[in-house]
Parts: C-alpha cells; sequence; structure tokens
C-alpha cells in the first residue's frame, strides 16, 4: 500500500487542484444520507457588545509604537491597514482582526479580534459564496465560532455553545467554508447533542475539499467502524491523503495511518490503492 514519495506528492499535487466537494454522492455512498442543505443567507443577528463598539482601534497604533522591539515598517503598515478597515474594507478588517487574534506586530488583543470580526459578520452575511471576498467572510464566522465555544476571558464574551454551532453552521453550510464544517463536525462529535452521523457528514464534506484534519478523522472513523459502518480500506484511502498532505505540520494525524496501516490486512491496502487511483481518475481534468 505504500506509495513512493513521488507518487504520492503527484497525487496530493493534482487532488490540490481538483478535489470539490461532494453533493450527496459519497455521502450515499457511507450510508450517511443526502448532505446538508445549504442554509438561505439570513442576515447575522448582531455580535458587536457595548464594550467592543466602544474600543478605539487607534489605541492599538499608540499600542504598538510604544512596545518594545515593534519593527517601525510593521507598525506603519498596521496603521495603514487599520484606516482601511475603519473605513468599512472587508480584507483589511479581516487582516487586522488576524493581527490582534495572533498578536503580528500588536499587542495580542482577542477582543479587538472579535469586535473586527463581528463587524465583517454583520456587514457582510450575504456574500455571495464563490466571490473573492467570501472566503474572508467565512473565516470570519469561524473566528466568531472558536471565540464563542471558549469566551474570551475578562470580558463579556462569555462560552457559548450554542451560538458557537450556529456561526459554525453559517459558515459551513453557506459559503460551504472546509474549516467550520471540519470545526462542526468535532462540535457533533464531542459535544452536545451528540450526532456521530452527521459529524461524519461535515467531515466527509471537508475531506472532499482537502481539508487534512477531516480526511483523518474520516478515515479513522471508518477505518475502525467507530459510530459508522466499517469500510477498513475506505478509511486507509482517506488516512493515507491526509498524511500526504499534511506532512509533519499536524503531528496527530500519521501516527493514525501508522496504526491503520499496521492493523489493514493485505486485501484493504490493495483495495486502498484501487480507491486512491480511481479518487484521483474520477477528478482529473479532462
Amino acid at each position: 500500500m505504500r506509495t513512493s514519495s513521488e507518487t504520492r506528492g503527484t497525487l496530493r499535487r493534482t487532488l490540490g487542484g481538483v478535489l470539490v466537494a461532494l453533493v450527496g454522492g459519497l455521502g450515499l455512498e457511507l450510508g450517511f444520507g443526502p448532505a446538508p442543505a445549504t442554509q438561505p443567507a439570513l442576515a447575522f443577528d448582531g455580535t458587536i457588545t457595548s464594550d467592543t463598539a466602544a474600543l478605539n482601534p487607534g489605541d492599538g497604533v499608540r499600542q504598538a509604537d510604544a512596545a518594545d522591539g515593534v519593527d517601525a515598517q510593521k507598525a506603519k503598515e498596521f496603521s495603514a491597514l487599520q484606516y482601511a478597515a475603519d473605513r468599512g474594507h472587508l480584507v483589511a478588517q479581516w487582516k487586522v482582526g488576524r493581527m490582534y487574534a495572533e498578536g503580528d506586530g500588536v499587542p495580542q488583543n482577542d477582543l479587538r479580534a472579535f469586535d473586527y470580526f463581528s463587524q465583517i459578520a454583520n456587514t457582510y452575511p450575504d456574500e455571495s459564496p464563490g466571490t473573492p471576498q467570501a472566503r474572508f467572510v467565512a473565516n470570519a464566522f469561524v473566528a466568531l465560532g472558536r471565540y464563542y465555544l471558549a469566551g474570551i476571558p475578562h470580558s463579556k464574551i462569555k462560552a457559548d455553545p450554542q451560538r458557537a454551532r450556529k456561526m459554525l453552521t453559517y459558515a459551513a453550510s453557506y459559503f460551504g467554508d472546509p474549516d467550520a464544517q471540519y470545526q462542526l463536525g468535532r462540535l457533533y462529535l464531542r459535544g452536545t447533542p451528540n450526532d456521530p452521523h452527521q459529524a461524519a457528514r461535515w467531515f466527509l464534506l471537508a475531506a472532499a475539499k482537502g481539508d487534512c484534519r477531516a480526511e483523518a478523522v474520516l478515515g479513522d472513523m471508518l477505518f475502525r467502524g467507530e459510530h459508522v459502518p466499517r469500510q477498513a480500506a475506505r478509511g486507509l484511502m482517506w488516512l493515507t491523503l491526509s498524511r500526504d498532505c499534511a506532512g509533519s505540520t499536524v503531528p496527530w494525524i500519521k501516527p493514525l495511518y501508522d496504526n491503520a496501516f499496521r492493523h489493514a490486512s493485505e486485501d484493504e491496502r490493495a483495495m486502498a490503492l484501487v480507491y486512491l487511483e480511481n479518487w484521483l481518475k474520477e477528478r482529473r481534468p479532462d
């Protein structure tokens, strides 16, 4: 079953360019039923709170200028981005939000990041999927979902799993965002309510778009027959794709693949290779 490094690289490069979302086909084959229906684009119900709305974004520039070791050019770039963000430029708002979330060139501040992501979600919830801006809007919803999962310490943003699920569901269904689909799958697998079959649907949709984590979790579920009918060869196929996709960037994936490969029979390994070849053939451009 082990393919050469060159073959695996070719598979991944080709798949990366041509993988598309499956709207029910594989879901039916795996016995999960039809894929989740796309939700209508409903107006976002407002996430900016009184304490986040009162923030003065200019404070971030002053803090950045005063901080030891902050590169002057970085501060200048941030100032320009913030100027555009405060005038409603979507991508600038997203970038500033990410910078605050990650502490990239400015003091890390989740509350300010939450504020910028909320502005995007409030203003652009009906952005047409597939447009260049749609992925930024979807990512903002995912970021808000993560904040609501854990809450923001020392703020009024408390953990609210139900609201987090709504954020992720919107990004996963309306925008078809694979990260949101993976995160939503995790919620259904481990959260409340617990619905492993719903989780498998979301993992499948994300895996079909090349999300390495979803490929790994779905593959592991199928190989072990956990919550779904056991399909060891198909599970090994997903785990192989996941291993080649993630490399060393997601360290928990390779042990899952190694364990499956070690316990797979020769027939299962051979069939997994057939599935890989068919998967690639069906998605190769004419």
